[in-house]
């Protein structure tokens, strides 16, 4: 029997525990995902609660912003095409390897995972709040809006995305 190709993906947002669409990780039922670790990456970038759906988005500007702090999961070719489709990988956000740091270990070991970022985005968002870690419970007071409350013929991504990729 071959063995299963198993990948290392670093949620920020909605996708955390106790988040709004963490449920995406068993979508496929007969998919595998396990949780690893807390961790941040390892530059920092500009984690933003963006559109009237307050969605949260890395944007890939690096020493901007913070260690953006989330999870690492491990998971197979299932769910990582279940995640790929929320996040509309590859025309919406962009899933490339970056380095994060384990933050449950005092070693702090770092390793390359998959990240959702926003590549081509409207410079004007690296005029918002950055934030550290992303909570739709937050201080903040910005809800989630899930896809099925959503406005049906209105595009967010043209607050989000250039016209460039």
């Amino acid at each position: 029997m071959a063995s299963k190709v198993l990948y290392k993906v670093f949620v920020y947002g909605t996708l955390k525990k106790g988040e709004p669409n963490h449920h995406w990780f068993s979508k496929s039922t007969d998919g595998y995902h396990k949780f690893l670790y807390n961790a941040q990456t390892k530059e920092k970038y500009p984690l933003i609660i963006g559109t009237r759906y307050n969605v949260p988005f890395i944007l890939h500007s690096p020493g901007n912003g913070h260690n953006a702090r989330g999870e690492v999961y491990e998971v197979d070719n299932k769910v990582l095409s279940d995640l790929d489709i929320l996040e509309d990988h590859p025309n919406y956000y962009i899933r490339e390897e970056y380095e994060v740091e384990n933050i449950d270990t005092k070693s702090r070991k770092t390793e390359k995972v998959w990240i959702y970022m926003i590549k081509a985005f409207r410079k004007e968002l690296l005029n918002q709040t950055f934030y550290e870690n992303y909570s739709n419970f937050g201080e903040h007071g910005l809800k989630y809006v899930p896809r099925y409350l959503r406005e049906k013929n209105y595009n967010h991504r043209t607050e989000i995305l250039t016209e460039e990729k």
